[in-house]
């Protein structure tokens, strides 16, 4: 099987100093794996840990036992306990995050902030321009802010530039978290067909999407992360 990922008994605990070190067990004994050309879908009600696993997969989070290895460079690599240096190269160039919020340098333009993957990894400027050019007018970002800081945008300009950034370059892996919440419809096909087409081009995605109709559309597999005895090894059959 070609698993970009696999996580066996992955654990995340968070203890609560101000209420007298309760602890809370927020992913418990998770396993599950995803293939490459495949996305899986975070399933599960608000709150049972379907960010904190993004965040913990991508190394934001300190796990609290378990294992996540990512496929990188034809080997496995055991992220937990990872060396920054190596966290920041597979961050580099296998795998992507896409996140709810942007968070940027203040006063960089919006164009810049698109072309950044792309430049990390060696690209011709001229090369990561025409890419950005085409996410942001596909993305329906009006060509007279490209220059402008998108701190000055809308909440919904933001998410669209955020999106833009994320599939700039190919990743062999990426992490979404709700990469569709906000749109409109037009921009939410757009962010859609973009998914297939990274889908399409071999990238393992794993994925929130609290959209009913963008979760079918996307879904190869279901992660079930509803609280439980003895959670998570639930992987739902499946889709079509």
């Amino acid at each position: 099987m070609n698993n970009m990922i696999e996580v066996r008994g992955l654990s995340k605990t968070f203890t609560l100093h101000q209420q007298h070190g309760v602890v809370l067990n927020v992913l418990r004994e998770l396993n599950f794996h995803v293939r490459a050309g495949e996305c899986l879908v975070l399933h599960g009600r608000s709150g049972a840990g379907k960010s904190t696993l993004l965040r913990t997969l991508y190394g934001n989070y300190l796990p609290a036992g378990g294992s996540i290895r990512i496929r990188h460079n034809e080997d496995m690599l055991e992220m937990v306990g990872a060396e920054p240096r190596q966290t920041l190269e597979v961050r580099r160039q296998t795998l992507g995050y896409v996140s709810q919020f942007l968070r940027v340098i203040p006063r960089v333009a919006c164009l810049d902030v698109v072309m950044e993957p792309a430049l990390a990894r060696g690209w011709a400027k001229a090369e990561a321009e025409a890419r950005a050019k085409r996410l942001l007018s596909r993305l329906n970002i009006p060509e007279r802010l490209w220059q402008l800081a998108p701190g000055t945008f809308s909440g919904g300009e933001q998410q669209r530039v955020n999106i833009a950034r994320g599939f700039m370059v190919t990743w062999p892996l990426m992490l979404l978290d709700e990469p569709t919440a906000s749109l409109d419809e037009a921009n939410r096909q757009v962010v859609l067909e973009l998914i297939g087409e990274a889908k399409a081009a071999g990238a393992a995605l794993i994925g929130i999407f609290h959209d009913r109709a963008a979760r079918e559309a996307v879904a190869d597999r279901y992660l079930d992360m509803t609280p439980a005895e003895g959670l998570l090894d639930k992987e739902l059959a499946h889709v079509g």
